[in-house]
C-alpha cells in the first residue's frame, strides 16, 4: 500500500511540475511575444517618427535652397532704369497686348516675385516729362531670358466720353512695337505669392487684373509643385478673355489648378463648358458653391467694386483678413480696415492747413482723403504718380515746411526734405512744393 501511495504522489508531484513547467514556459513565451511586438511597434512607430523628420528636413532643404536663389537672383536688380527692347508684341484679345522684353546689354536679368511689376518711365511725345507707369508681370518667373507684361488700352469711361484714353496704355497699344527700346525700373511690389511654402491658394481676377494671377499660376504650374489652387477669373465675353489659350493649356496640364473662367455678356457664338464654365460674375456665391472650405489664402486683382463685393464676401463667410491678399496699386485699391477716428481726431485733422505753394492754393485738409495724392487730385492740383504704392518715386514732392506720417513704409526711403505723396498724410499744417 504504501508503494502504491508513494506511486500516486510521485505522479501527481510530477504532474504539478510539469503544469508548472508549462505555466512558466507559456509565460515565458507571453513575455517574449510581448517583448517583440513592443520592440516591432517601437520600431514602426521610430520608423514614422524618422519618415516625417525627412519629410521635414526635405522641406526645409527646399524652402533654403528657394530662398538661397532668390537671393542670388535679387543680386542681379538693377538701380534706376535699364534699356529693354521689345522683342514680341501679341495681340492677347479686343485692346489687349502682350509685350515680351529682353534687357538690351544682354546680360541676365534678376527673377521676380509672382504677382511683382514692372515700372517704365515712358518718353511720350508732346510731353514735358516721362511718364510712370507701373504694369504687372504676366508670366512665370521661371522665364529666365525674358519679362512680360500684358497690357490693355484704356478707353475714355463710359459716362465721360469726353475724356482721352489712357495715355501710357494707348502709347503701348498704338506705338510701341518690335524693336522698340524702353526704359525700366527693376521688378518689384509687395503683391506676391510665396513660393516657398505650400498652402493651397485661390487666385481672384477681374478683366486685365488676371495678370498677376497669371504669373502666380504659371509660376505653380512650372515649379512642378502640387500645391492647390483655385483660379477665378470674370470677363464679359469670349472678346475681353486675356490669354484664353494659356490658360486652357494651364488647366488642361496641371490637375492641382482648377480654372473657372464666367462670362458675363457671353456672346451667342461663345461655348458653355468650352469657353467659359459660369454665367454671370465671380461672386462669393461661387467660391462657396465650388471651394471644399473656406480655409484658403486668397488673392485678388480687379476694379474697385470687383474686389470690394469679393472682400465683403469672404469678410462674411468668416475668412480671416490676413489671408486676403489683393493688388497694392492703382485706382482699384481696396483699403485694409483701419480703426475709426474719434471725432476730437477728426475735428483736429480738419483744422490742419495744406498749402501747394506752387499751386497757390491753401486748404483745409480732408480727413476722409486717403492720402496727399489723392487730396491734390481731388482740388485740382497735378501731382505726378506711378505705382501708387510708395515704389516708384513719381509722386515725390519737396516738403518747405512741416512734416507727414506715412501710411506704410516706403520701398526707398525719400531724401531728406521730401515725400511720396501716394502714402502720407500730413501730421501737421503742411507747406508742399506742388
Amino acid at each position: 500500500m504504501q508503494s502504491l501511495s508513494d506511486a500516486l504522489r510521485a505522479a501527481v508531484d510530477g504532474r504539478v511540475s510539469w503544469t508548472i513547467g508549462v505555466v512558466l514556459a507559456g509565460a515565458l513565451l507571453l513575455q517574449i511575444g510581448v517583448e517583440i511586438f513592443r520592440g516591432l511597434l517601437r520600431a514602426f512607430y521610430d520608423r514614422r517618427q524618422q519618415r516625417a523628420t525627412m519629410e521635414r528636413l526635405r522641406l526645409q532643404v527646399q524652402e533654403a535652397r528657394l530662398r538661397q536663389k532668390d537671393a542670388e537672383k535679387a543680386s542681379l536688380v538693377w538701380n534706376g532704369c535699364r534699356k529693354f527692347s521689345v522683342v514680341k508684341k501679341t495681340s492677347e484679345c479686343e485692346d489687349v497686348f502682350a509685350f515680351y522684353l529682353k534687357p538690351h546689354d544682354g546680360k541676365p536679368i534678376p527673377a521676380f516675385k509672382p504677382g511683382q511689376y514692372l515700372t517704365f518711365q515712358l518718353d511720350i511725345p508732346g510731353r514735358d516729362k516721362p511718364l510712370v507707369r507701373c504694369y504687372s508681370l504676366s508670366d512665370s518667373p521661371h522665364r529666365s531670358d525674358y519679362y512680360r507684361v500684358t497690357i490693355k488700352k484704356e478707353k475714355a469711361p463710359a459716362d465721360r466720353p469726353e475724356l482721352p484714353p489712357g495715355a501710357a496704355s494707348s502709347f503701348f497699344s498704338d506705338t510701341i512695337k518690335e524693336g522698340d527700346i524702353l526704359n525700366v525700373k527693376a521688378p518689384t511690389g509687395h503683391f506676391f505669392l510665396d513660393m516657398a511654402r505650400s498652402n493651397p491658394v485661390v487666385l481672384i481676377a477681374g478683366g486685365v487684373g488676371v495678370t498677376p494671377m497669371l504669373s502666380m499660376a504659371n509660376a505653380i504650374a512650372a515649379s512642378g509643385s502640387k500645391r492647390e489652387a483655385w483660379f477665378f477669373f470674370g470677363v464679359r465675353n469670349e472678346q475681353e478673355h486675356i490669354h484664353k489659350a494659356e490658360l486652357e493649356k494651364l488647366a488642361a496640364e496641371n490637375e492641382n489648378i482648377h480654372v473657372h473662367i464666367c462670362y458675363s455678356r457671353a456672346s451667342a457664338k461663345a461655348q458653355k463648358g468650352r469657353d467659359y464654365q459660369h454665367e454671370g460674375r465671380v461672386s462669393i456665391e461661387l467660391l462657396k458653391q465650388l471651394l471644399p472650405s473656406s480655409n484658403f489664402e486668397y488673392y485678388l486683382c480687379g476694379n474697385g467694386a470687383f474686389m470690394k463685393s469679393i472682400t465683403d464676401g469672404l469678410e462674411l463667410w468668416g475668412v480671416p483678413e490676413k489671408d486676403v491678399y489683393f493688388e497694392a496699386f492703382g485706382p482699384a485699391t481696396v483699403k485694409k480696415k483701419a480703426t475709426p477716428a474719434t471725432a476730437i481726431e477728426v475735428m483736429q485733422q480738419s483744422k490742419l492747413q495744406v498749402t501747394f505753394a506752387r499751386s497757390g492754393k491753401t486748404l483745409s485738409w480732408a480727413p476722409s482723403a486717403a492720402n496727399l495724392l489723392e487730396f491734390a487730385q481731388a482740388q485740382g492740383v497735378r501731382i505726378d504718380s506711378g505705382c501708387c504704392a510708395g515704389s516708384c518715386g513719381s509722386c515725390l514732392v519737396a516738403i518747405k515746411s512741416g512734416s507727414v506720417d506715412y501710411l506704410k513704409p516706403p520701398d526707398t526711403e525719400p531724401e531728406q526734405g521730401t515725400c511720396l505723396t501716394c502714402i502720407c498724410r500730413p501730421k501737421g499744417d503742411l507747406v508742399l512744393d506742388a
